[in-house]
């Protein structure tokens, strides 16, 4: 476990890292050291990531909400701030967006209680995303005259264009299951089985082939960022047919064919049938 003045990066044997951000006395709020604190376990998640050293990241946070945005005195420090001081600053946390959003390993978010401003950017960034029922979004930045904006590519990625519209302007509290409709959360439990769901989901996610799962993440952030393109169609079309003469793909196909779980999976981390069809039938794309 590494430990800092504001965050806990644990890593357990089977490759899941878990980040927690820990100022629960001030509602684990933002501020310049947590950033860089976070960011500097980012790196190295990157790093043990690429060497198959971690399998997944869950994103958390201790006490009652997960995250207050923006901590109060930092903002009172901001206000003497210049604008090149305030533009270094602004760079720090959207390198930390950029840092969680491209991790090539999954990440999966546990959200409790309040996720407020930068927080709800945290949210946009991870794969997954699991919230409690109790709780709540905002993007409340424009309440005290200032805008979203290092989040916004983000967020408005999750949501969609119209409804960051409505929620980056008006700054509207947005309940759970709200957040569920819109995008920004993929499920929804009370706060008793919220960790139940989580090791739920963390099975599900060490079943599969760590090294698909990389190629996959970066495949998708392509196709979401150039789509229709010939060389995006080559990409694709490259992707499948490189895991197909893989190590880890010629053991998935065997496993498949001999019914046995694959060499990357423990027993008790397959959620349902090995390879996740109901019909048992070959995946071809």
């Amino acid at each position: 476990m590494t430990t800092s003045n504001h965050s806990r990066l644990e890593i357990d044997d089977r490759g899941v890292a878990r980040l927690m951000l820990d100022r629960p006395e001030v509602h684990n709020a933002f501020d310049d050291a947590l950033i860089k604190e976070l960011n500097a376990h980012l790196e190295r998640l990157h790093a043990l990531a690429e060497r198959d050293e971690v399998r997944l990241v869950v994103l958390a946070s201790g006490g009652k909400h997960f995250s207050a945005g923006a901590d109060l005195h930092w903002m009172k420090r901001m206000v003497d701030y210049g604008f090149d001081d305030n533009l270094k600053d602004s760079r720090e946390l959207a390198r930390l967006m950029q840092q969680l959003d491209g991790l090539p390993c999954p990440t999966l978010c546990r959200i409790q209680g309040a996720a407020y401003g930068g927080a709800v950017g945290l949210a946009a960034c991870c794969d997954l995303v699991i919230a409690s029922d109790k709780a709540t979004f905002c993007l409340s930045e424009v309440r005290i005259g200032l805008s979203p904006a290092v989040i916004s590519p983000y967020v408005q990625r999750a949501i969609g264009p119209r409804q960051m519209r409505r929620y980056a302007l008006t700054a509207e509290v947005i309940d759970a299951t709200t957040a569920q409709s819109l995008g920004l959360v993929h499920e929804v439990t009370d706060g008793e089985t919220l960790d139940a769901h989580i090791g739920q989901m963390i099975d599900r996610l060490l079943a599969a082939s760590p090294q698909a799962q990389r190629a996959t993440k970066a495949l998708l952030a392509r196709v979401d960022g150039d789509p229709d393109s010939d060389a995006t169609v080559d990409a694709t079309c490259r992707t499948i047919s490189e895991l197909r003469v893989s190590r880890e793909g010629q053991e998935g196909l065997a496993a498949f064919f001999d019914k046995r779980p694959p060499a990357w999976q423990r027993t008790g981390d397959a959620n349902g049938d090995q390879d996740g069809n109901p019909d048992n039938k070959e995946s071809r794309s």
